[in-house]
Parts: structure tokens; C-alpha cells; sequence
């Protein structure tokens, strides 16, 4: 009968550490984690020879090494919330007495036999406050994961506006040194005719020159700007061509209460609360009992026994490190108000720096380039028909290009100041791990 008894004690012992089901049965109000996700498979290969904004967003979330390990980081965040879910294991105890001595002792007739099985109960907390740090862990693991979905897209978006604004220059280089071309040759046959002086002649030799050399400097600028959006691609190849603009539509909307940097600072502050709770409840005692059977070899009889033990709080009661968890409870408080502090200083900064840039773009587009593009024609004509200089002209040619080049770049901030706001528009409920 007491054999049984103990048989059984020690059955319910183990069952109940060991099984995770008997566990999150325990703990009713704390699921199980979710499956593990299947990771995504990593596309490889080379890029479309001609890349839009969007399919250069779509390549960079299934290609970019940066995604791949903030995703890595979610798994293992999950792992560690499954890991936290378990008891403590039970210790099998076996102890052989009275053998090995003199006299009736000198061999194995008087030997003790006992088998025990001892389980350290969590009467402290431990194990929730251990979950409970291990979930606020994985959430915030999530809302990194989502960061760096987000600055990634936000990368995309500044690259691409730079390849557009390099692939504008180029055209615009181009455009210039032809005119350059055209011009010292009108120049070449005025000074031939005897209309120019000489000197007239080598200084359109010389604009040409210099428009050689910054149609030079433009393709060197759009061949790296590709090659810089292909690396943060993951790829070495870039695209042949970027095409389409850099245009994004802009939210809205942007509360600095529901970013994703706000939101992870929130979530650290949880888990410092989480930590704060797991360090009283390793203060706290936790006693282990044992159950277990004796087998009196001399006699034949078999016995129960069963123990506890307790640890005594005379010293350590985990109070350095309650310290230190209330300390950094209090930081985390701090770094959440500097990170919504900072995060309304700069949606307030891109909104403004995107009213300027349309501003600038709406002006430039409106007259600006009407103006210097016409301005330009009357000093060809001008300069043709013999009643402007030289000089007159190619001042009319630099305006024309200035102009051009202030509105691409009028038009880059406007692209960049709305990956700014996309950015801290982009919502975690929107980020699938899986996917």
C-alpha cells in the first residue's frame, strides 16, 4: 500500500513539472506562444533592369540582410517566451546506506535503499514573473522588427529619390553639354566670319570643357546612386534604369503617441516593470518537497519517507538587484518621454520641411522654369543675330541650368521629407512577422 501511495506521489510529481500542457492548464489566463513562424524564403538573383519606387520596396523586403536578422531576432524572442512557460524539473534522488563497512556492515546485507523524487515549488511567483518579462520581451522584439521593416522602406525611399534626382541630373548634364557643343560652334563659324573676336571662341571652348566635365561627374553620380540602392538590396548588380518618380503620397495624420519608436520605448518600460516583478519574486522563498520509498534490505520492510526544505532569507533576499530593476524602471520612464519628445520634434521638422519643399517646387514649376527657359531662347536669338555677347549668353545658359537643378532638388527634399513622415506614419499592425 505505502509503495503504491509513493509510486503514485512521484508520478504526479513529475507529470506535473514536467508536461508544458499541465503548466499552461495551471495558468489559464496565459496561452500558449503562437507557432513558430515559417521565416520567408530570401529571394536572390539580380534585379528587374528597370525598378520603380514600389517594386524597389517590395525587392528590399524579401531581400534585405537587415530584415532577415531583425526577423531572426523575433524567432528567438519567441523561442525564449516558450522556454519561460516551463516548471521547475523534479531531482530523483538515490541514496544506498550501511554497505562497504565492518562487521554486519562489510557487505550489502544491511544495506538502506532509498529513491526519492524532490520538486521545488514556486509559491514566490517566479514562473509569472518570468512569463510575464519573457511576453513584454517578445512584444517588444516585434516592435523592433517593425522598425526596421519601417527605416528600411524609409532607406528605399531616400536612395530612390537620390538615384531620380542623379538620373534628372545626368539628363540635365546632357542637355547642357549639347547646348554647350551647339554654342561653340555657332561661336567657331562667328569668329571665322570675323563677327568674334578669338577670344570669344576659346571661352566656348572652355564651357564646353567644363560641361564635359560635369556631364562626366552626373554619370559617375547616377551609376554610384544605383549601385547604393542595389547594396541596400543586398545585391551586386544594380539596375540599368530607374523609372517613374519618387513621388509618395504623404499621411495625413502623424500621432506621435502611436509610432513605433513611442511604442517600443512604451514596451521597454513594460519590461522594466516586468523586471522589477521578477526581481522580488526571486526574494521570495520557494521550499522543495520530496516524496519517496526506503528499502531496509536486512529486514525486507519498506518505509515512506518525505522532506522539506526551505531556504532561510538570512542574507540574500535579491535586494541589490530589486535596487537596481526600481532604478531602471525609472529610466525607462525617462528614455519614453525624451523618445516622444524627439519623435514630435521631428514629424513637426518633415511636415515643415515638406510645406517648404512643394513651396519650392510649386514656384520653380509654376514660372521659374518658364521664365529662365525663355529668357534662354531670346539670348540665342539674340546672340545669333549679333546683338547680345558672348557672355550674355552663357549667363542666360548657367541661370537656365541653376534653375533646372534647384527644382530637382526641390523635388528630392520633397521626396525625403515624405519617407520622414511615412516613416513614423508606419503602424506595427501592419508588419507580419511571416511575410
Amino acid at each position: 500500500m505505502h509503495v503504491l501511495f509513493a509510486s503514485a506521489m512521484v508520478a504526479a510529481l513529475v507529470a506535473t513539472s514536467a508536461s508544458p500542457a499541465a503548466a499552461q492548464v495551471a495558468d489559464p489566463a496565459v496561452a500558449g506562444p503562437p507557432a513558430p513562424a515559417i521565416p520567408p524564403e530570401v529571394r536572390t538573383g539580380p534585379l528587374p533592369a528597370v525598378l520603380t519606387l514600389a517594386r524597389a520596396i517590395e525587392e528590399a523586403e524579401v531581400r534585405s540582410p537587415a530584415l532577415v536578422a531583425a526577423r531572426a531576432d523575433v524567432e528567438a524572442a519567441r523561442g525564449r517566451l516558450r522556454q519561460a512557460r516551463f516548471r521547475f524539473n523534479p531531482v530523483l534522488d538515490v541514496e544506498v546506506e550501511n554497505f562497504a563497512g565492518t562487521g554486519p556492515y562489510s557487505g550489502f546485507n544491511g544495506t538502506e535503499t532509498t529513491v526519492s523524487v524532490n520538486q521545488r515549488l514556486d509559491l514566490g511567483g517566479r514562473r509569472k514573473a518570468r512569463m510575464t518579462l519573457a511576453e513584454a520581451e517578445f512584444a517588444a522584439q516585434e516592435y523592433r522588427f517593425a522598425i526596421a521593416r519601417a527605416d528600411l522602406g524609409r532607406q528605399v525611399r531616400n536612395l530612390f529619390a537620390l538615384g531620380v534626382a542623379a538620373r534628372d541630373n545626368l539628363a540635365l548634364a546632357r542637355e547642357n553639354e549639347d547646348r554647350a557643343r551647339e554654342l561653340s560652334r555657332v561661336a567657331r563659324e562667328l569668329v571665322d566670319a570675323g563677327k568674334e573676336p578669338p577670344l570669344r571662341g576659346l571661352r566656348a571652348e572652355a564651357a564646353l570643357a567644363q560641361a564635359t566635365a560635369a556631364l562626366r561627374a552626373a554619370e559617375a553620380d547616377e551609376a554610384a546612386a544605383r549601385r547604393s540602392l542595389a547594396a541596400l538590396l543586398g545585391v551586386d548588380v544594380p539596375p540599368t534604369e530607374l523609372a517613374g518618380s519618387d513621388m509618395l503620397a504623404p499621411p495625413a495624420t502623424v500621432d506621435a503617441m502611436a509610432t513605433l519608436d513611442v511604442r517600443l520605448a512604451e514596451a521597454e518600460r513594460v519590461i522594466a516593470d516586468a523586471e522589477l516583478r521578477q526581481a522580488r519574486a526571486e526574494g521570495r522563498l520557494d521550499p522543495s518537497v520530496g516524496v519517496g520509498v526506503r528499502q531496509l534490505r536486512e529486514t525486507g520492510d519498506r518505509a515512506l519517507i518525505a522532506s522539506l526544505s526551505v531556504p532561510l532569507p538570512v542574507f540574500d533576499r535579491n535586494q541589490g538587484n530589486v535596487a537596481a530593476a526600481r532604478s531602471g524602471v525609472q529610466g525607462a520612464e525617462a528614455r519614453r518621454n525624451s523618445v516622444l519628445a524627439n519623435t514630435q520634434a521631428e514629424i513637426a521638422n518633415a511636415r515643415a520641411a515638406l510645406d517648404a519643399a512643394e513651396a519650392r517646387v510649386a514656384a520653380l514649376e509654376g514660372s521659374g522654369i518658364g521664365q529662365a527657359r525663355e529668357a534662354l531662347r531670346l539670348a540665342q536669338l539674340s546672340y545669333r543675330a549679333g546683338k547680345s555677347s558672348l557672355i550674355e549668353l552663357l549667363d542666360a545658359q548657367q541661370a537656365y541650368a541653376s534653375t533646372q537643378g534647384e527644382l530637382i532638388a526641390a523635388r528630392r527634399a520633397r521626396a525625403e521629407a515624405q519617407a520622414t513622415l511615412a516613416r513614423q506614419a508606419a503602424a506595427a499592425d501592419a508588419v507580419d512577422i511571416g511575410q
